[in-house]
């Protein structure tokens, strides 16, 4: 423990980049419906193509998905997560955050799906989560929907957009899942459809905040062929098994990019630690 967050320190004096560090913490088959999703009347904004599904509510308890309860001390967490984050990017102007780990396991999938879902319950603003961990795409697994087609057929074919997008039916709340394993992801991710896509996703609404879940930073080059087409890097670490030197590490394949903060997970302190109120 002391030894992150000592890492955490030494990383943010080096680079004096770090808006400082945020503590927090097989699907069964809904049936699929398009039908035309109003976002709130006062965004005036209109989903007319993307497929809305009724999420099963056992999966995203087992998946450890927050519900939108007060009085949950793991949705209070993610509510003053998503403050924090919210106020940063505003300070920056910022729209899109990437949400990723220095390696497997640490929580980053959990960590984006639901910082996303806490921010689209901000009755003034939308949020797009795009699945961008083409090695292992789990972003659908949290809400128990199958893929029929991905980002990856996006980028590698001649899918629509729209044909992709999924309502998991939370207002102002959009999935870009993917679909299957790809071995060639950072290739995808780095070109010029890539790009062209995160430009036309992050500009299409004024108030929306698109979060990408990318693969673990020291497990391949995926996060940092995009790093170039997103704001800023939100990095998740797990306690006691993130080891100093690898937060380290994956600060420094990230050098070139602007880290926000980094997300504490799994904590053992955060339920003595909490008050209520």
């Amino acid at each position: 423990m002391e030894r992150i967050k000592e890492a955490l320190e030494r990383a943010r004096q080096q680079r004096e980049a770090s808006a400082g560090s945020v503590a927090a913490a097989p699907a069964r088959q809904p049936s699929p419906r398009r039908v035309q999703a109003r976002a709130p009347d006062s965004l005036e904004i209109e989903y007319t193509q993307t497929r809305i599904i009724s999420p099963d509510p056992v999966v995203m308890r087992e998946k450890r998905v927050v519900s939108s309860s007060r009085g949950d001390a793991v949705a209070d967490a993610y509510r003053m997560l998503r403050t924090r984050v919210i106020r940063a990017m505003k300070e920056q102007g910022w729209n899109s955050l990437a949400i990723t780990s220095p390696r497997t396991g640490e929580g980053k999938s959990l960590t984006a799906v639901n910082l996303a879902l806490s921010m689209a319950r901000e009755v003034d603003r939308t949020v797009l989560l795009v699945d961008l961990d083409m090695r292992r795409p789990s972003t659908h697994e949290f809400f128990g929907f199958e893929v029929e087609q991905g980002l990856s057929d996006y980028l590698s074919g001649d899918v629509e957009l729209a044909d992709l997008l999924v309502n998991p039916a939370v207002e102002r709340f959009v999935v870009l899942p993917g679909r299957g394993r790809v071995e060639n992801s950072s290739e995808l991710l780095g070109s010029p459809k890539m790009e062209q896509l995160s430009q036309e996703i992050a500009a299409r609404y004024p108030e929306r905040i698109v979060i990408y879940d990318l693969p673990p930073v020291l497990a391949v080059d995926d996060a940092l062929a995009f790093s170039p087409q997103v704001d800023a890097f939100l990095l998740v670490v797990e306690e006691g098994e993130t080891q100093a030197e690898e937060i380290l590490a994956a600060h420094d394949v990230l050098a070139q990019a602007n880290i926000l903060g980094t997300v504490l997970n799994k904590s053992t302190e955060s339920q003595s630690n909490y008050y209520y109120y």
